[in-house]
Order: structure tokens, then sequence, then C-alpha cells
């Protein structure tokens, strides 16, 4: 009777134990968390990111600690976080060369078996691949196309014409300077991108060219088209085709130069028109049109594809479940489709029906057709940072260097950025 009664007694603290241990794990389950997400400032203040940010918080009842950084600190900045042992559960960053500062392989998880992954288009999918075929993060962005776009309301006026060839585009400049007009917003106090629209089909349009700089078998300096554009760059700068006060004027002044008409142009994606383009001043988007962006290395001009920022997963997040079901939310075709409403870009998922088609692109489909490239400089190019790209640029424009001496310093930052990856052959 006596060991019955401690049997039945051991059953009882068996199963309040149990019960105990079952109402603390519903506890936590049901407890919201707090997830961080880092990106860029500008990149966090998307319009569909933070739909998808507040349907997320909404939705769930978790909430999203967001830490960002100014655009031109990003990448030292998230990597000083991540070195320090400071990286977020999220991270947002596109697959570029820039990358490789974060050791994808220790820090991100592997996406290949999430449900979402067969509503990706096959491009947006492709982009976010590695080499070895992981796919890296959740393709959640504007597919755009970036291009030189024109406020064809102006040229109209003074009966001037788009440029189909770099001579054409040079007297274009020149002749908007002679109307008083800034032909060219060039951005550049802490916007990266401008370059690389050039040196795109330097290697897009060579393997050959891209596999020996790679392998830092030449270097930038031995590339012709590397020096024509920057060459081209300074004498634009000096001609005054980039206004007084281009050295200071940065993301948040794009909007005012372009609806004003101080500017005509600026080399940019049609996302940016539904997105940061404030149509408050005397122009709208139907005041714009688009053709190649002209940088003195392709003659007929050249167009870039889509680059996609991912939502990356950090493996080594003590609510890695919770970032896979946030993940799961944004890839929700209810969901992105409330977040990409109205928003003018080529489809990252099978099921996204909300989006537009900017006409600027459909209108320019055929030049587009001849003469877009893949997204190759950037993303391709070993040790390409953007950011190294312009600080050599604006000392070139500070009048600090030399032309020659500017394709020589974007040498030495690529081979500086190559060795601190570790990678073969430097």
């Amino acid at each position: 009777m006596k060991n019955k009664k401690l049997f039945l007694t051991a059953v009882l603290v068996l199963s309040l134990i149990l019960t105990a241990c079952n109402a603390n794990r519903q506890e936590n389950e049901d407890t919201p968390v707090t997830l961080t997400l880092m990106g860029k400032e500008s990149d966090i203040a998307k319009s569909y990111m933070q739909s998808i940010f507040s349907q997320y918080e909404t939705a769930t009842g978790n909430k999203l600690d967001i830490i960002s950084f100014e655009d031109s600190e990003f990448e030292t900045a998230a990597a000083a976080e991540f070195d320090a042992g400071n990286a977020p559960d999220i991270f947002m960053h596109f697959n570029n060369e820039d990358l490789n500062r974060f050791d994808a392989e220790n820090n991100f998880y592997y996406l290949n078996n999430e449900k979402w992954v067969s509503d990706l288009t096959d491009g947006a999918r492709d982009y976010c691949t590695n080499a070895g075929g992981k796919l890296l993060g959740l393709p959640f962005w504007e597919n755009s196309v970036s291009g030189c776009y024109y406020n064809k309301t102006i040229l109209d006026s003074l009966g001037l014409k788009p440029a189909e060839n770099q001579a054409e585009f040079d007297m274009l400049c020149q002749a908007l300077a002679d109307a008083d007009y800034t032909p060219i917003c060039w951005p550049a106090d802490g916007c990266s991108w401008m370059p690389q629209l050039g040196l795109d089909p330097v290697f897009a349009d060579s393997p050959e060219t891209l596999e020996k700089i790679n392998k830092n078998e030449i270097g930038y300096a031995d590339i012709p088209e590397v020096t024509n554009m920057v060459r081209w760059l300074n004498d634009a700068a000096e001609k005054g085709w980039f206004g007084e006060d281009f050295l200071q004027t940065g993301w948040s002044d794009i909007s005012d130069k372009m609806s004003s008409g101080e500017a005509v142009m600026t080399f940019i994606w049609d996302t940016w028109f539904y997105t940061d383009f404030a149509e408050d001043g005397k122009y709208s988007v139907d005041d714009f049109a688009l053709m190649p962006v002209f940088l003195n290395t392709a003659e007929n001009g050249t167009y870039e594809g889509g680059n996609l920022n991912m939502m990356m997963a950090n493996k080594n997040s003590g609510h890695l479940d919770k970032v896979l079901e946030f993940l799961s939310f944004c890839a929700d075709s209810k969901n992105y489709n409330i977040a990409f409403d109205g928003i003018s870009t080529v489809n990252c998922f099978k099921a996204q029906t909300t989006n537009i088609q900017s006409g600027m692109v459909t209108d320019a489909a055929d030049s587009i057709s001849k003469n877009e490239r893949v997204s190759t400089a950037a993303s391709r190019v070993t040790g390409y940072s953007a950011e190294d790209m312009v600080s050599a640029l604006n000392s070139l424009f500070n009048k600090e260097i030399s032309v020659n001496e500017c394709v020589r310093l974007m040498d030495e930052y690529r081979v500086t950025q190559a060795q601190k990856q570790g990678m073969e052959g430097f």
C-alpha cells in the first residue's frame, strides 16, 4: 500500500511538472518577440518595406527593432557590427561583392527548402543564389530598370531630342548647359551606384576581361574603357554638366533637383519615381522618359537590369524560427501584394499582381532590349566596392588627384578589398 501511494505521488508530481513545462512552452510560443533588422537608411525607408514591417507587427504582435546606417557608411558600419558580435536577426543586402565582407557561409541560413521558394520568379531566385546553388535570402525589392531618366518636357521645349549614341549625348549635355540647365543630377554626396552603370558593359560584354581582373592578372588601369569613363566624368564636372553643388548633392536632394526642373537628367531606376520622387514641384513623373546611360564606355549606351535587396536570416540567431516565420510572412501573396500595390516593378513573385509597369520603361522597350546588360560590375568584379569607387572619384572632382591617379586609386581599393576577403590571387 505504501509503495502504491508513493507511486501515485510520483505520478502526480511528474504530471504537475509536465503541465508546468507545457504551460511554459505555450507561454514562450505566444510571448511576442523583438527581431532586429539591419539595412541601409534609404532602403529601410522604402514604402513597400515600411508596409510589410507594419503588416507583420500588426498581424503577429512581434516587434522589429530597425537598425539603419546612412547609405555611404552602411557597408563599413554593418561589417563592424558583425565583427563585434552584434549581427542582427535579419540582414538586408544585395548579392554583390560587398556581401563577401559578411561571411555568408557562417552567418546566414540557406533558404532553399522554404515553402515560398516555388513562388519566386526564375530571375529573382537566380539573383539570390550563390555559386554553390544556395539561396541566400528572400528577394523583397523593386525589380527595376536603371538608365538615364530625362525630362522630355524640357527637351521638347528646347527643340532637343534624346541621345542615341555618346556623341549625341555630349552635344545634348552642352546644349542644356548653354540653356542654363544642369544637364545631369550627379549626387556625389553619399550616392554610389552611378559608376557601375558605366562599368557594366566593360565586363558584361567581355567575359575574358572579367576573368582576368578577377584573377588579378590585370587592373582597371589596363582597361582603356575605365580610364575613358573617368576622364569623361572629370570633363563633365569641369564643364558644369553636374551643376555647381553636385559634391553636396545627396539622395534626399535628387527629387527637388528633378521635380523643379533645375536638373534635366539623372542616372537612376524607374521605381524611384514611384517611391521617392516628390511630385510637389513644377514637373511630375509624366514629364519624364528613358534613354540609355552614356558614360563613355559603350557607344550606344547601356541599361542595367534589376538588383534585388535580399532579407537574409542569421542562422546564429536565438530567434531563427521566428525569423523564418517573418520571411514566410513577407513571401505570402496576401502581404506582398499589399506592400507592392502601385509600385513600378517587374515581378519578383509569380503571384505578384498589384505592381505596375512604368510607361517610361515600356516606351523604351526596343532600346532596352538592344542595350540592357545584367548587373555585372558590382556583383561580379572581385573587390568591387561602390563606396570606394565614388571616394576615388570625389578625390578627382576635388582636384586632389589626376585622372590616371584616380584609376590607380580605384585599383588599390579593389585589391585591398579582395585581400580583406581572402580572395585567391590577391
